[in-house]
């Protein structure tokens, strides 16, 4: 990887030269900074934007931290924001905090320290301690947060829209998986489907889930069906506990849709993808990432906000883990 002293040497500058054509600071004649660009396109240097930043005392960098990269899910907020960010002339540093609090406090420091200007975070903690009083915007993505702007879908009808689905497609004996009781999106949509499961006249059980990873999902699947050998209904917290389910519910011989329908939350790529495909409330998660991004650059240039919370609408996407029916 070529360096700024290469490109000096190319060129038959200094250093301090090329710093100047650079960052635009001071005069260079024009056959100079010509020698200095081809030198540059001829080595294909890429400046540090670190270094630049701290140099210009101004900055490009933003910080974005995700939960679980292995979550596909969260990739997909990322590309929006990614997209957005460089389309306005931001780039990305990124931390997987893996919901672990203490890495995620260690990438919130690793992001001041590299001198960003914002950071959109999407992890499950929002405690104070990390966030309270940093000196540069927070946006929470999928998350929402009292004292931070966020964007986020409408987890509540997305729950309340997989329960009347459900119930739509005739299942009586319905499993209700509640998400992690600490993110707050997760407890909203588990709180519209009770609300339309508590006034109907079906069967319904609840089960707790304690993490969005495929790892507790495949544990809880196996509970599941253990406690509830019977449920004809399954209203997952996120694909990836959906997923599991089918999973199970497939290797314990059961014909999906006829014997146990499934639904998910999140519409991921691979949920299209799953035989028998992934019936699910779709979040928009690129939009979603997308308007963060738009969000958190307002906030850094000081722009009007008129939106501090932002709320994206869901919708049902039909496959082959529920039943057809006659909407006529």
């Amino acid at each position: 990887m070529a360096t700024i002293k290469d490109v000096a040497k190319e060129a038959g500058v200094s250093v301090a030269t090329v710093s100047r054509v650079l960052n635009e600071t001071g005069y260079v004649h024009e056959d100079t900074r010509k020698r200095v660009i081809d030198a540059i396109e001829k080595l294909s240097y890429s400046p540090n934007e670190v270094a630049r930043s701290l140099y210009k005392k101004e900055s490009r960098l933003i910080g974005l931290l995700l939960p679980d990269i292995t979550n596909p899910f969260f990739p997909q907020l990322a590309r929006g924001v990614e997209d957005e960010m460089q389309e306005q002339g931001f780039r990305l540093l990124f931390g997987n905090s893996d919901e672990n609090i203490n890495k995620e406090m260690d990438y919130i420091h690793t992001f001041l320290q590299n001198n960003v200007v914002g950071i959109i975070s999407a992890t499950n903690n929002q405690s104070k301690t990390n966030y309270e009083g940093l000196p540069i915007p927070v946006v929470f993505l999928d998350r929402t947060a009292d004292d931070h702007p966020s964007v986020y879908a409408d987890g509540k009808k997305g729950g309340r829209m997989a329960a009347l689905e459900i119930i739509k497609r005739g299942s009586k004996r319905i499993t209700l998986l509640k998400g992690p009781a600490e993110i707050r999106p997760a407890q909203e949509r588990f709180q519209g489907a009770l609300e339309v499961l508590s006034g109907s006249d079906v069967d319904f059980s609840v089960m707790s889930t304690h993490s969005f990873s495929f790892q507790d999902a495949e544990v809880r699947a196996k509970e599941l069906f253990s406690k509830y050998p019977d449920t004809d209904g399954i209203l997952a917290s996120n694909d990836m506990v959906a997923t599991a389910v089918l999973h199970e519910a497939l290797r314990l011989g059961k014909s999906i849709p006829h014997d146990v329908q499934i639904i998910g939350f999140d519409d991921i790529p691979q949920s299209g993808l799953l035989f028998p495909s992934l019936s699910t409330i779709r979040q928009p998660a690129y939009e979603m990432g997308k308007e963060a991004a738009k969000l958190l650059i307002n906030l850094i240039q000081k722009k009007p906000v008129n939106e501090r919370n932002i709320q994206l609408p869901v919708t049902f996407i039909e496959r082959e883990t529920t039943r057809k029916v006659d909407d006529k």
